[in-house]
């Protein structure tokens, strides 16, 4: 079972100070895997993806896109 805010005491935290430790923690898990090799199994699935997306760019939703979306999904 994943710990939840309340077992931490991070449910009061504001929703800003929340948001910022998501960022630290995600930073922290970035950084931890960079430093480790890619299995070779994973690069091949991103190498595919990426040809994928190379030979046809048509496919993929332009980031703009994806932002607004995001944005208009956040402010309901």
């Amino acid at each position: 079972m994943s710990p939840t805010l309340q077992q931490f005491g991070l449910d009061a935290l504001s929703p800003g100070d929340r948001f910022a430790l998501a960022q630290a923690l995600w930073d922290s898990v970035h950084d931890a895997l960079e430093q480790q090799p890619i299995d070779p199994g994973v690069r091949a699935e991103l190498e595919r993806r990426l040809a994928l997306a190379d030979a046809d760019p048509s496919r993929g939703t332009p980031w703009e896109e994806v932002r607004a979306a995001a944005r208009t999904r956040w402010a309901r």
